[in-house]
């Protein structure tokens, strides 16, 4: 050891290491973050300490502060991937602190949000959809009128207050299922959950579940959602057994505890109606129809959207 000691003592007073030091020093005093500090703590900094921290002050020197040497969060050039060093006196040294940088603080939230909207079996596309992009792709302002009835039911929400949903309708392709995750993402930026369902699958799903006795807990989950998303229905293959034991329950629990529930079809309200009268056998049963019409009534105000079919 003594000898390490003494070699590392030569090389210090090598005439390059001396110059490779000073180079090193004035680099770091440079540094407008640096100069910023000691004019900060002149008072308190003294050259003793600099030069027993200076280490301190080049890990600073090389790293990125609040992102401005760094791409992107994956491309963080700092010792600790979303953290950025910042210089503080403690006693008689200086040390560095690490604080979350604004990158990861955005996608942290992001993710918070993310938790916020559960899905399923919807495209994780739509799960990333605002309200600024379906602005954006309104050329001929067609869009106006929904888009103000969703910010009127994000910005108006309140939780066990009595307030409508939409039923979007509209031609193939025109983004309706777009607008859902937009308006799923505004009211996450607000810490209110969402779930959001594309019906023909869900369906699919149900079905699948009677032999494992899992039926009752999957409708459960969708019924006391705070704020239900139901997507495309209308495309289902119609069945008694869905119409009258999955939708009925659901959406008369959901009338009666007044939680807020979206539909999107390319069917207006009457075409829904024929399409819930008349069964996969044929079965014409216009008064059960009305009853889940009713119900869609009482929680959704019918909301046309035009446009043009963007999946050509």
């Amino acid at each position: 050891m003594e000898k390490i000691n003494r070699s590392l003592n030569k090389l210090a007073n090598t005439n390059q290491f001396q110059q490779r030091y000073e180079k090193l020093k004035q680099e770091i005093f440079e540094n407008e973050q640096v100069r910023l500090f000691m004019n900060a703590n002149s008072s308190t900094v003294t050259k003793e300490m600099i030069d027993k921290n200076l280490g301190k002050l080049y890990e600073f020197t090389s790293q990125s502060n609040k992102c401005d040497k760094c791409p992107s969060l994956d491309g963080c050039i700092n010792m600790m991937q979303g953290y950025y060093p910042k210089l503080v006196v403690q006693g008689k040294a200086l040390n560095l602190h690490y604080e979350v940088c604004p990158r990861k603080l955005a996608e942290d939230e992001k993710r918070k949000r993310e938790k916020l909207i559960r899905s399923l079996y919807v495209p994780k596309d739509i799960l990333k959809a605002s309200i600024e992009d379906f602005t954006q792709t309104d050329n001929e302002n067609k869009r106006l009128s929904v888009l103000s009835k969703a910010m009127s039911f994000i910005m108006e929400y309140e939780p066990s207050k009595r307030q409508k949903g939409l039923y979007i309708y509209g031609k193939f392709g025109v983004g309706k299922t777009y607008l859902l995750g937009a308006i799923a993402n505004e009211l996450a930026k607000r810490q209110i959950s969402s779930l959001i369902v594309y019906v023909p699958d869900y369906l699919r799903e149900l079905k699948g579940s009677i032999g494992d006795n899992t039926v009752n807990e999957k409708i459960e989950m969708v019924k006391t959602a705070p704020i239900l998303m139901l997507d495309d229905i209308g495309a289902e293959s119609m069945t008694s057994w869905g119409r009258d034991e999955v939708f009925g329950p659901i959406l008369q629990f959901r009338m009666l505890e007044n939680l807020p529930t979206f539909f999107t079809s390319n069917f207006d309200l009457n075409g829904l109606e024929n399409h819930l009268t008349f069964s996969q056998r044929g079965e014409k049963e216009e008064v059960k129809a009305a009853r889940v019409l009713e119900r869609i009534q009482y929680l959704a105000e019918p909301v046309k959207l035009d446009g043009v079919n963007r999946r050509r």
